[in-house]
């Protein structure tokens, strides 16, 4: 009679840009049989994205999703069957003010952008400021005094002649005492509250679940997944990943467009 091995791991991390989803935003039919098997095999799957709640919940409820999700870089931990925010940590603002100024008098002027605190929070876009297409919504704001008036999880920078690795540098190396800096895709380099990272957000999700870094599997692509990678057993990067997080992978799958996700949770189900 042949046996069938148990689930090697209690749970599964996703990011979800360039990760759980495809670029049209949506999740293969095979990523979510392999994640349905996986969770019907004993393991829980949460979603870690840097994305803030406003900007994550209708997937999350596309997916039919209603467990715990980290969000916002792991500032928020939101529950998605009860549509609750269970934690949430902001950005000191006059701290940010301040990051924001020492990292203009290095590199000039930036675009800014900001992510407002709440379930419903608003994200603010200035002039310049490039948005990824997509669905999601922003508001203009014209006077950067707008930026503070409300409590922020983060904020973002652009810059008109540097790269996004080299501004993410440059503000590092400026700021990194205040204030943490981290790439999170094209386009978007962000600051955040200091020692905060996508690891401290799911350990204390993965606290509630009753699971620990050992029994964690994680899935990413951009270097803000890196500290993901570093607090969980096994880290797969996929194939469309930033090099950054590829040297640090235990493993690399097939890309977000070709089910990598899918690829990798077949094998640990024997399929």
């Amino acid at each position: 009679m042949s046996t069938t091995a148990p689930f090697p791991y209690k749970l599964i991390a996703t990011d979800l840009d360039g990760t759980l989803l495809r670029s049209d935003e949506t999740i293969s039919e095979r990523t979510r049989a392999a994640l349905a098997a996986s969770v019907a095999a004993g393991a829980a799957h949460i979603v870690v994205t840097g994305r803030s709640v406003a900007w994550t919940r209708h997937i999350l409820d596309d997916l039919g999703y209603e467990g715990l999700a980290v969000c916002g870089q792991g500032a928020q931990v939101y529950h998605a069957g009860e549509h609750r925010l269970l934690t949430s940590v902001t950005l000191d603002r006059q701290l940010a003010g301040l990051a924001l100024a020492k990292i203009e008098a290095e590199v000039g002027p930036l675009a800014l952008a900001a992510s407002r605190d709440g379930l419903d929070g608003e994200v603010l876009v200035g002039a310049g400021y490039r948005v990824q297409e997509g669905p999601l919504p922003t508001v203009a704001f014209e006077d950067p005094a707008e930026l503070w008036v409300a409590p922020l999880n983060k904020v973002y920078i652009q810059h008109p002649g540097l790269s996004d690795d080299a501004l993410t540098k440059v503000a590092r190396e400026t700021v990194g005492s205040l204030v943490d800096v981290v790439m999170a895709g094209e386009g978007i380099v962000e600051i955040l509250p200091l020692g905060l990272s996508k690891a401290t957000g799911l350990s204390l999700a993965a606290r509630r679940l009753g699971v620990k870094a050992a029994d964690t599997i994680a899935f990413g692509d951009m270097p803000n997944d890196i500290p993901m990678f570093g607090w969980a057993r096994h880290g797969v990067a996929m194939a469309n990943a930033h090099d950054d997080l590829k040297a640090v992978a235990h493993e690399i799958t097939a890309s977000n467009e070709d089910d990598g996700i899918a690829v990798v949770l077949e094998e640990l189900l024997g399929r």
